[in-house]
């Protein structure tokens, strides 16, 4: 029988309590030491990196969103996470459900070819992709980011929504076809309420991953006008030189709507990760 936490010993819970802060001040002592070094100015940050603001501002905000054109790179970065992940989701369960409930001899191939993607890595078709996107006029385009973002987030969308739509009796895809129902209704009226797990999973890993998405996008687009945060962060450091303060507000700038995500909707984050695990 499993033990209770008041089961254990006083001393071993309080080891495993002791490590579980541990590992919480190493994961929230480098974002506070962030946003007290953007409210520094670059020289009080050589002369005191640790320290807490002698004088603390928000000029390197302003300036950082002013000098890095962020208004243009945070709509960018809005789009393409929304864009994406609405595409991912939308596609994934698609694809589960003909995977999972309609099978023929052609589903194994055609599974199988979306489940390799999970084993490529961006860097190992970077020159490929981006020698592709440019043969077919799609560089410099907001189509021709969306393409690949779609495709590489494809693979284990379709893995996780084939697992988990398995688990789905077959009974009740068997009884919607025996009252008529065709397999788009089944999937509208019956499959997607069932699949908002998957579907919560699916958003999460997508909107974290392309928010935070800089080798694509760099190599994808060169117009000012599409590239997003990731690239426009790095405009305030360079080989020689970097601009602290207003390198570390842009990172601030970068990060904080992911913080803002998850404050927002952690309820959601927590069970969409546990009911959204791949069924057995």
């Amino acid at each position: 029988m499993m033990k209770s936490r008041h089961d254990f010993h006083p001393a071993l819970r309080l080891l495993v309590y002791c490590v579980m802060l541990l590992f919480t001040l190493m994961t929230i002592a480098p974002l506070i030491w962030l946003m007290l070094s953007s409210l520094k100015t670059t020289a009080e940050f050589q002369l005191n990196r640790l320290g807490w603001p002698q004088n603390p501002t928000l000029f390197n905000y302003a300036s950082a969103w002013r000098v890095g054109k962020f208004g243009t790179l945070f709509l960018n970065s809005l789009f393409f996470t929304i864009a994406s992940t609405f595409a991912i989701i939308i596609l994934s369960v698609g694809a589960g459900f003909a995977f999972a409930k309609l099978r023929s001899k052609a589903t194994p191939v055609l599974h199988g070819s979306f489940i390799i993607g999970i084993l490529l890595t961006i860097q190992s078709i970077m020159v490929p992709l981006f020698l592709l996107v440019n043969a077919v006029g799609l560089y410099n385009t907001r189509t021709g980011v969306l393409i690949p973002y779609i495709g590489m987030g494809m693979p284990i969308g379709v893995y996780l929504c084939t697992e988990f739509i398995k688990g789905i009796p077959d009974s009740v895809v068997e009884s919607a076809r025996i009252d008529g129902a065709g397999y788009l209704k089944i999937l509208s009226a019956i499959i997607w309420p069932m699949a908002k797990p998957v579907a919560v999973t699916l958003a999460i890993l997508n909107i974290a991953g392309t928010w935070n998405e800089f080798m694509l996008i760099n190599i994808l687009v060169s117009a000012e006008s599409l590239r997003t945060l990731p690239v426009g962060i790095l405009r305030f450091s360079s080989a020689l030189s970097s601009d602290y303060g207003r390198q570390f507000a842009a990172l601030v700038i970068g990060m904080l709507p992911m913080v803002i995500f998850y404050l927002i909707f952690r309820k959601q984050i927590t069970k969409g990760v546990s009911a959204g695990a791949v069924k057995g």
